[in-house]
Order: C-alpha cells, then sequence, then structure tokens
C-alpha cells in the first residue's frame, strides 16, 4: 500500500488503486471500497482529506444483484458537499467493519443497518437491535422480506385501484387476528424479551469500574418508556450510584412502524405527506429535504417564487419548533407550564399561517417536485408582514428578557451536560447541539441548498456546550430566522409556483441523490435510490432526532438524574422522527 499523502478525493484512486473504485453505475457518484479495507480507506478520509463529520450510513439492498451495500456520507466540519463511499457484499454473507472506532457517530445507525437489513458490523461495541426487538423474526427492511397479508410491493395495490376493492386483513384469517406467526411458534408459552443482552452489558461495564477495589452498590432503574420527561415514548436505562448517573443506554424503537418500508412501496409523490409525519412538530422541513432529494434525481429547479416561499415556510417553522423546544425544556426544569404557554402563543401564531397556506397546522403538506402546492391565499402576506417585522422581533426579545438572566435557569444549566466540539463532530451531532459547543455547522452556509446562499444571516454559535448554551442556541437562531424570513418578503418576486404541470406520477430516472436541510432539529436527510419505477427502490431518512441522542451517555455521565431529564429536553427530540 502506498504510503503517499492524499489531499483531493481523486488521490483516494492512486492511493488505493486495488481497493477503490469510482461508482460508475448511471446516476450514480463517489467510490465502491473494498469492505476489507473500508477502515484503512475510511482513516484515510478523515485524517488526510479532512472528512471529520460522518453524516449518514444506511444499507441498500440490491437483491436482482445478489448484493449489499452500505452507504456513507461523509462531509468537513468546516464546509463543503458530500463524499459518498460505498461498501458492497455479498447479500448472504453481508460483514462489513464497524466505523464506530473511528467516527462515534455511527454507533446507532450501524446497529439499525443491522436490524433492519442484517448487515454484521464486525467490531461493532453493542451490536443490538435498535428498532425492533431481540428475537423479531428476519430483517424487514431486506427485498424478500414480506410481513403479513402481504400484497404487492409498490402502491397503488391492484386490490384498491382502479376497482375500489377493499378488504381487511384480518378478514382473512379464520382467527380474526392480523399476525402470523412463525412456524412451530406457541404463543400461550412465549416468554416476552427480558432485555437480557442491555442488561448484561450495564453489568458487565458496572463490573469494569469496580476493578479499582472498592465496592460500591449500584441500583439499575429504568427511567421511561411511560414517562413525562422523556418526550415520548423513550427510555433510558442507568446505572446509579446514589444519583449519579454512572451508565445509561438509551433504548428506542416503541413508535417504530417501519417508514422506510412504507415509502419503498408508496410512490414517489405518495410520500411527500408521509414524511409530515416524522417531526410532527416540523412537516414543512421534512417536505424541504425529501423534495431536494427527488428533485436531484430529476433534474429539476423550482421557480424562484417557490423557493421563496420554501424559505419562508421552513424559517416559520424553526421559530416554531424552538419555541416549543425552549418552553419543554423550562418545563423539565420545573418552570411551571408559564414559559410553555407563552411559546406556544407565538405558535400558535404561526400555525395559523401554516393552516391558510397549507391547509393544517401540524401535518402541513405543502412541497411538491418542482415548487409548492399553492401560492400564499389573500391576506396571508399581510399577516406574514406583520408577524416577521413586529410581533415576533418583540416577542422574541420579551421572551429572552424574561428567562435568561434567570437564576433557576443558570443554576440548573451551566456546566450540565457538556458535550467538547471535538466530540460533537465526532458523534455526528448537528443542529443547536453541535453548534451550542463552538462548532458553527450549519448546512444553511455549509452546503447552501435552495436560495439561501442570498440572505445575509449569522451561523448563531455558543461556546459551551452544556444545557444552557442549548437554550440560547435557540433564542439566537430564531432571531436569524426572522432576518432571513424579513429578507425573503422583501426579495420575493411575482410569477409561478410550480415548474410544469402538476403530476401525480412523477418519472423519476435511474441513479441515486443524497437531499439534505437544516431541520431545527439538525441535519435532516434524505438518501434516495430509483430504479426508474415508480416506487423508489430505497428510501432513507437521516433522522438528527436519532443521532442527536448517540452521545447521551457521554453528557449524562457524573450528572444527576434530575439533571439527565434536562440535558434529555436539551437535545429536542421527537419520537416520531427518532423511531421513524
Amino acid at each position: 500500500m502506498s504510503a503517499q499523502i492524499i489531499t483531493k478525493n481523486s488521490d483516494l484512486l492512486e492511493k488505493f488503486p486495488q481497493y477503490v473504485k469510482p461508482d460508475e453505475r448511471t446516476g450514480y457518484n463517489g467510490y465502491v471500497v473494498s469492505s476489507d479495507h473500508l477502515i484503512d480507506v475510511a482513516r484515510a478520509i478523515r485524517d488526510e482529506l479532512g472528512y471529520d463529520y460522518l453524516s449518514s450510513v444506511t444499507g441498500v439492498d440490491y437483491l436482482p444483484d445478489g448484493l449489499m451495500e452500505v452507504v456513507y456520507h461523509f462531509f468537513k466540519s468546516s464546509g463543503g458537499p458530500a463524499l459518498a463511499i460505498k461498501s458492497q457484499v455479498d447479500r448472504n454473507n453481508a460483514v462489513v467493519p464497524s466505523l464506530v472506532s473511528l467516527y462515534p457517530g455511527a454507533d446507532f445507525q450501524e446497529r439499525e443497518a443491522w436490524d433492519l437489513f442484517g448487515i454484521q458490523f464486525a467490531g461493532h461495541p453493542d451490536l443490538r437491535r435498535l428498532l425492533l426487538w431481540e428475537g423479531f423474526e428476519g430483517h424487514p427492511m431486506r427485498k424478500d422480506w414480506h410481513e403479513p397479508y402481504y400484497e404487492e410491493d409498490g402502491k397503488p395495490f391492484k386490490s384498491r385501484w382502479p376497482d375500489g376493492k377493499i378488504s381487511l386483513a384480518e378478514d382473512k384469517n379464520p382467527f380474526h387476528k392480523n399476525i402470523a406467526f412463525p412456524t412451530g411458534f406457541d404463543p400461550d408459552k412465549w416468554i416476552p424479551d427480558d432485555d437480557s443482552v442491555l442488561y448484561s452489558n450495564i453489568k458487565n461495564i458496572i463490573s469494569s469500574e469496580d476493578e479499582s477495589g472498592l465496592k460500591t452498590d449500584y441500583v439499575i432503574v429504568n427511567m421511561g418508556p411511560q414517562h413525562p420527561s422523556t418526550h415520548g415514548v423513550f427510555r433510558m436505562v442507568v446505572a446509579l450510584e446514589g444519583e449519579t448517573i454512572r451508565v445509561l443506554k438509551p433504548v428506542v424503537g416503541y413508535l417504530h412502524r417501519n417508514h422506510e418500508k412504507i415509502g419503498e412501496r408508496n410512490t414517489f409523490l405518495q410520500n411527500m405527506p408521509y414524511t409530515d409525519r416524522l417531526d410532527y412538530i416540523s412537516s414543512l422541513s421534512n417536505n424541504f429535504g425529501y423534495a431536494l432529494a427527488v428533485e436531484k434525481l430529476m433534474g429539476i429547479k423550482p421557480p424562484e417564487r417557490a423557493e421563496y416561499l420554501r424559505v419562508i415556510m421552513a424559517e416559520f417553522t424553526r421559530i416554531s419548533n424552538h419555541l416549543f423546544a425552549i418552553g419543554s425544556l423550562l418545563n423539565d426544569m420545573g418552570a411551571y407550564f408559564t414559559p410553555m404557554l407563552y411559546a406556544i402563543e407565538e405558535r400558535e401564531l404561526i400555525l395559523d399561517i401554516f393552516e391558510a397556506t397549507t391547509g393544517s397546522r401540524m401535518m402541513c403538506n405543502y412541497f411538491r417536485f418542482g415548487g409548492v402546492a399553492r401560492d400564499l391565499p389573500e391576506g396571508i402576506y399581510e399577516k406574514i408582514h406583520d408577524l416577521a417585522f413586529e410581533r415576533l422581533p418583540r416577542k422574541i426579545d420579551e421572551l429572552d428578557l424574561y428567562l435568561t438572566n434567570s437564576e433557576i435557569i443558570k443554576a440548573r444549566g451551566e456546566g450540565v451536560g457538556v458535550l467538547t466540539p471535538e466530540d460533537a463532530i465526532a458523534y455526528s451531532t448537528s443542529g443547536p447541539v453541535v453548534r451550542a459547543s463552538g462548532v458553527p455547522y450549519d448546512i444553511r452556509r455549509a452546503d447552501p441548498y435552495s436560495i439561501y446562499d442570498r440572505f445575509d444571516f449569522d451561523v448563531a454559535v455558543r461556546y459551551h456546550g452544556d444545557v444552557y448554551d442549548r437554550y440560547l442556541i435557540r433564542v439566537d437562531e430564531m432571531r436569524q430566522s426572522v432576518r432571513i424570513i424579513q429578507q425573503a418578503l422583501t426579495q420575493m418576486p411575482k410569477g409561478p409556483i410550480q415548474e410544469g404541470k402538476p403530476q401525480y406520477v412523477v418519472k423519476v430516472p435511474p441513479g441515486e441523490a443524497y437531499g439534505r436541510v437544516e431541520a431545527p432539529k439538525g441535519e435532516l436527510g434524505y438518501y434516495v435510490v430509483s430504479n426508474g419505477k415508480p416506487n423508489p427502490w430505497r428510501y432513507h431518512v437521516r433522522a438528527p432526532s436519532l443521532i442527536n441522542i448517540t452521545p447521551l451517555e457521554k453528557m449524562s455521565l457524573g450528572n444527576k438524574v434530575a439533571d439527565t431529564v434536562i440535558i434529555l429536553g436539551s437535545i429536542d427530540i421527537v419520537l416520531g422522527e427518532l423511531d421513524r
């Protein structure tokens, strides 16, 4: 192997001539890397090329070719486009080395790929199922895995269109149970999973800590999944020494419905309203990322007015999200419900705009490939203008005045849940979490999309990486969003809002695309593969809520139980997006 230092992406081919080759498939980009040398190539990508941020890891099942592919998207925290790396293995022996030792942010993403695709990551420190339970039969994202009462691979199902013959799956089962048990399975003798693997791992960690010779009593406690301060059906298994956190393992998947499997059954356009249901606080940002990915594949660009409408709605979404996040965080701190009600009042005015424009207050299905569904209705421009130029700047200042210097908020937040800049990058965190740790990484600046390069705004950044700074960063970002909306309202031209005529079935050329946006919670990315048919071959959501909890244990160790509640609140998760 050559010892030369590489300085640009194309030098990968010279340094690793036998193990790296360009991905020459039509519509694809990046490099295909031999799995045997993936770690060497990834180390060179990080240490020599400077791609210190591993954003996305996912699998693709190329069943006709007998291959399983793992796709990695690397970025530089200093900014710039992606470097895509793929490793292909036999789908009957799908084993690739884990990158967790180089990029800790790959932890949950590799576990997800194992869970849903059956791809084994050799050397992973804790390779367990992530979204499903131990003992689940099969890996449901594989193309040859079929659920009970499976009908077809793609919608619309012939049983429902065009004849409209709808039947209940339960009616096909003489016992009226919508469950197909494995052969030889007796539900009367089934013992539910007792998390023995999880608990044994925690006990092993405790045992290694006791090697100092001091006998310490630990108590293992479950926080959640039904708990008012876990922000949904989210569970933390913690080992306590008194009130101090010594081990913390997040347990997710209670809300999992295999959003991505549904997405691969849907047509491309049918997926748009499904994105609304991910982060249900920020549906328009979900629309945005998916639209960008498919538009890349289609090679189309929205008209100017549609671009401005998209940006306005996305920035209102950010303000709406942060208002809710701040109110929820302060509620977790014990501030009763007054700050929450104050934040909700302003959010409701934004939802009035969404309802008038999109037809919904919460699940806003507004974006279309090549534009938006409709223009602003009569009178709404004036309401947006009043909010952006008058009310919101004043109300954000009031919120800042009332809360920021509160002794309680400072005492609970300062120095709690610290995440260093190095760890924030290594663990692939994004959004307010990474920027509150002193890393000015904002996709709107680092890798601009849509028309964000036209606006004058600052990347909000704080430098302590604690709960208090994660509160402050959201106040800062709301002010910057108001600046963007004001400029967009001033610059927005008249004209069409859709490229061409509205389409109910879109033709998407074969290929792959990764579309990502700076959503309120962080990088929301969609990896989409098309084989030229009406349904996506692969549809993957890079969910910031999931990846931002990867360092939750590191942020919580040494803190108290009550602190862990607000550390989680400062990350700002939504389980619809986290579990998918």
